[in-house]
């Protein structure tokens, strides 16, 4: 049995040895820690020190009070994760984690998503990641790091080989470094799960595009990829599934937020019919419409046997294409769930998914709409369900991988973190 250790008290200690002064957010959050007997018999815990709790009074971290706390965490093996998201840190105050992050040998889980993190910081993060043999899983979601810092991250992944789950989503990275970190993943064998959504690209030739089909064709570990937010269009769809029909490992694309049509859903409708490691496919927000709706429909009703999650949320389909998909469903006993709101219902469409979910086919808390009747007419409301809903946020109560919620979260698991 290992010795309870008093967090609490060393930091006051911390703080008076280094002349700061207590953050009373971190104070509160190693008292909870102290108190809490899981830290005993398990193998670590994660410290939430969020700066959107909105559950009790929060002071934001900044630069000096990351120094006390890792000067805290420096000897401990009970916190395996640090949660500092939506908080003041910036390059000069990062540097702490860094130094932290080559001389610790505990900690799996760091979430640093939108601080004030630019190019310097990422420097100083990546290079530290050179050195750390422990890191599974790094958010640095959010932080303009720019394409000179994504550039550090990509040099990282040629010699990290212990890092699984790395998000450089929303930092403002451009085409040069999204090219250098699909030329990394090519060869590097650890990363299962990697977010590269909403670069800033100025090109309309889909270079960025054409390079992740390349390293899909030759990477055998990656599971989870997000691409939303890439200006992709039906060429750079087209190349993605040549690829995918040569990559045995992906389990999860997310599409989103692009400018996909039914031209390019005929691909993927292609590709499903013979692809067999597939779960979930995100493709939110493009315009598939009707007839891009059929094509995946008939690809799931008489082919696929794989896929469990479908999101066409606000893609321009009316009646006919949202029927076929729950056409689909009748035959396909594998797809379970699917996310349809901001599209065009019609009462065909409500009687048809009232029906999967009055039968049992479709489980309630496996989509985002709900049946109700209203003067004898049936319509649907929606709900809180989808697959990414906790992406930017997570409830500071209940369980963070809520399956009603975070469907992704339920079916793909990278690692003990997600």
């Amino acid at each position: 049995m290992s010795v309870r250790p008093d967090f609490h008290q060393h930091y006051v200690q911390a703080c008076q040895n280094l002349g700061q002064p207590e953050n009373r957010f971190i104070a509160h959050v190693l008292q909870e820690a102290d108190k809490n007997d899981k830290i005993r018999w398990t193998k670590g815990i994660t410290l939430k020190i969020a700066g959107n709790n909105r559950l009790v009074p929060v002071q934001r971290v900044t630069g000096d009070d990351l120094q006390v706390l890792v000067s805290v965490l420096q000897n401990t093996v009970f916190i395996t994760g640090l949660d500092l998201r939506f908080n003041v840190l910036t390059d000069a105050g990062v540097k702490h984690m860094a130094t932290f992050l080559q001389e610790n040998s505990t900690l799996r889980y760091l979430n640093l998503m939108f601080n004030d993190i630019g190019t310097s910081g990422a420097e100083l993060i990546a290079r530290a990641l050179h050195r750390n043999e422990t890191l599974v899983y790094l958010r640095m979601t959010g932080n303009k790091i720019g394409n000179k810092g994504g550039m550090f991250f990509a040099s990282m992944l040629q010699i990290n080989s212990t890092l699984e789950k790395l998000d450089l989503g929303d930092c403002d990275m451009g085409t040069r470094c999204l090219i250098a970190i699909t030329t990394a993943l090519t060869q590097n064998k650890s990363v299962k799960a990697v977010n590269l959504n909403r670069p800033l690209l100025y090109s309309q030739q889909e270079e960025t595009t054409v390079r992740v089909a390349l390293m899909l064709k030759n990477n055998s570990s990656l599971v989870e990829l997000h691409l939303c937010k890439h200006e992709m269009k039906n060429f750079g769809v087209e190349r993605l599934c040549e690829a995918l029909y040569e990559n045995s490992s992906l389990r999860y694309l997310d599409l989103s937020c692009n400018k996909i049509t039914c031209d390019g859903v005929k691909f993927l409708g292609e590709l499903l019919k013979q692809n067999q490691t597939l779960e979930i496919l995100d493709l939110s927000a493009n315009r598939i419409e009707d007839d891009g709706a059929v094509y995946l429909s008939e690809a799931l009703a008489w082919y696929n046997r794989t896929l469990q999650a479908l999101s066409v949320v606000s893609n321009n389909i009316s009646g006919k294409g949202l029927v076929a998909l729950s056409d689909a469903m009748k035959t396909n006993m594998k797809l379970s769930y699917i996310y349809i709101w901001k599209n065009k219902f019609d009462e065909a469409t409500c009687v048809a998914f009232s029906e999967l979910i009055q039968t049992g086919r479709l489980k309630p808390n496996c989509t985002d709409v709900e049946p109700y009747k209203v003067d004898g007419h049936i319509d649907l409301a929606e709900l809180s369900h989808g697959l990414k809903k906790h992406y930017y946020w997570v409830p500071s109560y209940g369980k963070e991988t809520n399956k009603d919620a975070n469907a992704s979260l339920a079916i793909v698991t990278v690692s003990e973190y997600l």
